[in-house]
């Protein structure tokens, strides 16, 4: 555990790339195999259940700090992390403890087992043994957030420098539904095992935004264009009649889409497809909300799928006839996509083909992006054709081309705190808008980002001075700034009190020009519902 801590600790206190991959190649290359795949388990967000809530942490927390639970909430409000604030109020070590980062994770999942005064002593003792950064990380696995500034690309990168094996090869080993606490890190990392590959996944290729103009990628004629859907990135497997479904987020989802179970039938054997599940209401491509009422469900009933079928939208093939294919050319793998789809497309598979676009100028592929809400995308995909499919996000061959975001503006009604090195601000703001019937604003979304941060000091200093009333870290705040808020999609809901639900609000300007009585209302946003 020591080891560890010591990495988190160097990992957290620098952004330095080249120190981050130093720090974890070191560690990889000395550290025992149990804790080497616990670390990676821990950095790929792979982590035990949480055996604890948070509520009786806090409450446990201050008993042992010997503070009123008032004074430790307070002083979570302030730190804005609640691993930090126990490592900071809990008396100094009184002892000390030799316990490997594996042992300390195997107790922590029997502990979920275990009645609550044993839970309770449990957490007492380690919090008591460890050091400030050790209890820190301990407190971090216990409630399961823990993130810090690592990507797996590169954690990835660190492992390759450790073990000398290339870092495709190891995304790869690292991708599927393996066990931590079950799988060793020579069956992980060093060994090839064939029977992982019956069900593995590839990982997937991301592309960057654009940056500039598209004038600026060539030639049009070099490139593929089609629509960008938003649904759940996936990819198909169909190998030895079994079907296998993974999310972008490396999660087997399988069970989640019954539909595709019609695919094992229809599909050839050795085929991975890569595309996005789609849901598909009444016969036609409907909103991420629908889609929504299918994740997270643990059962999917008849209705639901009556209610929200899905549809897999196909856009590229990454094996065929059991080889791997990414390294042949996009423009010859949409071919073999192209093939496929022809010869199983029917009504009632639910396989549909993400078309490609092809264009004489950027003029014309401006006027299609401009176009793309109507047809329910985000905007255009780029490829070049000859480029492969590479892993993880690449600049170069494939860019994300969206719609400029739905504006509205709207004015500051509510604050809370932030977290992190923002935890001393308020920086996390609720919007409202005017119902003109009644008079008044009624909150809509939530943002926290888009501002400098000169102007999240100026804001903070003013809420500061003009609360309204305080719902403990939430304060109301009088109706004055007025600010232009961004989002990518929108959709009724009855969940909200507006009526409305938006897709990822962020600040876009604050609009220092406009008084609160200039800002939209209610009928402006629900006007832009498709």
């Amino acid at each position: 555990m020591k080891a560890f801590a010591d990495l988190i600790k160097t990992l957290d206190s620098t952004n330095k790339t080249t120190l981050k991959v130093a720090a974890l190649t070191e560690y990889f290359k000395n550290t025992a195999p149990k804790d080497k795949v616990w670390t990676i388990a821990i950095l790929s967000h792979r982590r035990p259940p949480r055996p604890v809530n948070t509520t009786l942490m806090r409450e446990w927390a201050s008993e042992l700090a010997k503070i009123p639970l008032w004074l430790f909430e307070e002083s979570y409000h302030i730190v804005g992390d609640l691993a930090e604030t126990i490592a900071l109020v809990i008396p100094p070590a009184e002892d000390s403890t030799e316990k490997s980062l594996n042992q300390f994770l195997q107790e922590i999942i029997e502990l979920k087992r275990k009645p609550e005064e044993e839970k309770k002593e449990y957490l007492f003792k380690n919090w008591l043994n460890l050091n400030y950064y050790e209890r820190f990380v301990f407190t971090k696995l216990i409630t399961g957030s823990f993130r810090i500034g690592v990507s797996q690309k590169l954690m990835t990168r660190a492992l390759s420098k450790a073990t000398d094996i290339d870092e495709d090869i190891l995304a790869y080993k690292m991708m599927g539904n393996w066990e931590p606490s079950k799988i060793t890190f020579k069956k992980l990392i060093l060994e090839e095992n064939e029977e992982d590959f019956l069900s593995k996944p590839y990982p997937f290729y991301l592309a960057y935004a654009i940056e500039g103009e598209p004038q600026e990628l060539g030639d049009v004629s070099e490139w593929s264009a089609e629509h960008k859907w938003d649904g759940i990135r996936s990819q198909v497997i169909i190998r030895n009649d079994e079907l296998f479904v993974w999310s972008r987020g490396e999660e087997l989802v399988t069970d989640k889409y019954p539909e595709f179970e019609a695919f094992v039938e229809a599909i050839p054997n050795g085929t991975v497809i890569d595309g996005e599940i789609l849901p598909f209401p009444k016969g036609d491509i409907g909103t991420f909300k629908d889609l929504q009422t299918r994740i997270g469900r643990k059962n999917i009933s008849k209705k639901l799928l009556e209610k929200t079928p899905v549809i897999l939208k196909a856009y590229d093939i990454l094996e065929w006839e059991g080889e791997d294919i990414r390294e042949t050319a996009f423009g010859d793998r949409r071919k073999i996509l192209e093939k496929l789809y022809s010869d199983v497309a029917s009504e009632e598979l639910p396989l549909h083909l993400s078309e490609s676009i092809s264009f004489n100028s950027w003029e014309e592929a401006a006027v299609e992006r401009e176009n793309s809400r109507e047809v329910k995308s985000e905007g255009l995909m780029l490829k070049r054709y000859d480029s492969p499919y590479l892993v993880g996000r690449r600049k170069g061959d494939w860019w994300k081309w969206k719609v400029d975001p739905l504006t509205i503006d709207a004015v500051l009604t509510y604050a809370m705190r932030g977290h992190g090195r923002r935890s001393n601000l308020f920086t996390d703001y609720t919007f409202g808008l005017w119902d003109k019937e009644k008079g008044e604003l009624v909150t809509f979304a939530k943002a926290y980002s888009g501002l400098t941060d000169k102007e999240f000091r100026s804001l903070d200093a003013w809420i500061k001075k003009n609360t309204l009333e305080r719902f403990g870290p939430v304060r109301s705040v009088t109706p004055h700034h007025v600010f232009e808020i961004a989002f990518e999609g929108i959709a009724e809901s009855k969940r909200h009190k507006s009526g409305v639900a938006t897709r990822f609000p962020r600040i876009l300007r604050w609009r220092t020009d406009k008084k609160i009585e200039e800002a939209n209302t209610l009928e402006d946003l629900k006007a832009l519902i498709p």
